[in-house]
């Protein structure tokens, strides 16, 4: 044999080796059952949602003629709200129902009117805030709890932010919430004072942030959680959070916000919790004891979300597990993951835990306050894309669409896992994250590729529309240029 044949015989069979399981990508592992008695939340109210739209396109013509009408509107919807916070209510009184019929038809007169958007956005808070103090009686495991506070509080902000997208900037970017006392060092950002243990809930700009953002049985808006500490002496503001890339990090304030975000929410533990009266400086002892142990050593990306593993932390675990240790267990109501398609596809990603810690859904735990929250329309519009791009995407997981990649790429990848294993022993990322197989790379990329693609038809189709019509797409248009984009 020549020596030019003996290299070709290496090469192929290192190649073949690469390759195993040979030519056809495996088989993904059997997935846990999904969650017991959980299911996926439907609105089931399409039609409503394209009566409002009709309206709305009536409304603008009519501008701010009718805004004393819609005025007394607000007062009376504002009445209510402080009805709603003076009595206990059980999640399935009839009281919430004319609420929120009320805060959806008062959407397309605000959304056609500057001062009635002003008003209408601002009322979003006081809606908020009286929705939660009633959940604190309430078993927000159960359905009708669950069901109520997604409603009113998810709900609520996406008839806000419809509204939002027709005014723009007439709307304020910064929505002040409850600002919650607390015994903790502070400091301000962005025109917001932090507390030392605030959490911090925010939306990335990725094809995987809105994957984590919807993928859950009640889809939400939120994809990532950080921790905030403040020092006591300096008031430097660090905060605490877990990359998929990285495992758990340590940034500034700065370089927090220097991640792309399009949305970003405050939280923080109320002051008359049990925990909290008995030491006011709970929130702080929890931030200092994860930002040491952040710096004490490596702390890799937990997959498979398991948030009763505290070895390996997830973003949200980073709150859990440090509140946990000082005696505040947060997330009182899990995410649940119960559609096959989902977990299907998150399972192909390494997601073992199907009853988890998702970051939308820290927002419904009756224990913390929205203290503040910042977006504005551009950013927004981005997000609503994306969003209607992957529930798109979704409803093909649940006809049975698959996550792929091309076999001949696997060789490729395995080199790039052993190559990203060799920097991750020194301190840097590498090209394929820890914890993360040569497939679910490839699988991911694949993902986010698609994503793209379809999110640049839905834009471009979106911008037509806008030249059309003469307003932004709502969300349910939107939604049906993605099932169209994917379709194709």
């Amino acid at each position: 044999m020549t020596r030019a044949l003996r290299r070709v015989v290496v090469f192929a069979a290192a190649v073949l080796l690469l390759l195993l399981p040979l030519a056809i990508p495996p088989a993904d592992a059997v997935l846990p059952a999904g969650p017991p008695l959980a299911r996926a939340f439907v609105w089931g109210r399409d039609s409503a949602f394209r009566a409002l739209e009709a309206r709305f396109a009536d409304a603008r013509v009519r501008g701010c003629a009718d805004s004393v009408g819609s005025q007394r509107a607000l007062d009376a919807m504002e009445r209510r709200i402080a009805g709603i916070a003076a009595l206990p209510l059980a999640p399935d009184a009839p009281a919430f129902d004319s609420l929120e019929a009320e805060w959806f038809g008062l959407a397309p007169e605000a959304a056609a009117c500057a001062p009635v958007a002003s008003r209408y956005v601002s009322a979003q808070a006081r809606l908020r805030e009286a929705v939660k103090r009633q959940s604190m009686g309430w078993d927000v495991n159960a359905t009708p709890a669950r069901d109520r506070l997604y409603r009113a509080l998810y709900g609520g902000r996406a008839a806000v932010e419809e509204v939002m997208l027709q005014q723009g900037a007439a709307v304020p970017t910064l929505l002040a919430g409850r600002d919650e006392p607390s015994a903790t060092p502070s400091a301000v950002s962005n025109g917001v004072r932090l507390h030392s243990g605030d959490i911090l809930v925010s939306r990335g700009g990725y094809p995987t942030s809105a994957l984590i953002a919807r993928g859950n049985d009640y889809p939400g808006n939120f994809s990532h959680i950080a921790l905030v500490h403040i020092d006591s002496a300096t008031r430097a503001i660090t905060v605490v959070e877990a990359h998929i890339e990285l495992g758990v990090a340590i940034t500034t304030a700065d370089g927090y916000l220097a991640d792309k975000k399009l949305r970003l929410m405050v939280l923080r533990p109320r002051a008359d919790l049990p925990a909290m009266v008995a030491d006011p400086l709970l929130p702080h002892k929890a931030a200092t004891a994860m930002l040491a142990r952040a710096r004490a050593g490596h702390i890799p990306y937990d997959f498979a979300m398991d948030y009763t593993d505290a070895s390996r932390l997830f973003c949200s675990e980073v709150a859990s597990q440090a509140y946990r240790a000082e005696g505040l267990p947060l997330w009182m109501g899990l995410s649940t993951i119960s559609r096959p398609g989902l977990r299907h596809w998150l399972g192909s990603f390494g997601v073992r835990h199907f009853a988890t810690q998702e970051p939308s859904d820290l927002e419904y735990d009756p224990q913390v306050t929205v203290v503040a929250e910042w977006r504005d329309a551009a950013t927004l519009f981005e997000d609503h894309i994306d969003n209607a791009v992957t529930d798109a995407m979704l409803e093909g997981a649940e006809r049975g669409d698959r996550l792929t990649y091309p076999w001949y790429q696997l060789p490729v990848a395995r080199l790039l896992k052993g190559w990203s294993w060799l920097l991750q022993r020194t301190g840097r990322p590498g090209t394929i994250p820890e914890g993360m197989s040569p497939a679910a790379a490839l699988r991911n990329r694949g993902y986010g590729a698609r994503h793209d693609a379809f999110a640049a038809e839905v834009r471009t189709a979106a911008e037509t529309w806008r030249a059309e019509r003469g307003y932004a797409p709502t969300y349910w248009v939107l939604l049906d240029l993605a099932r169209a984009a994917v379709a194709d």
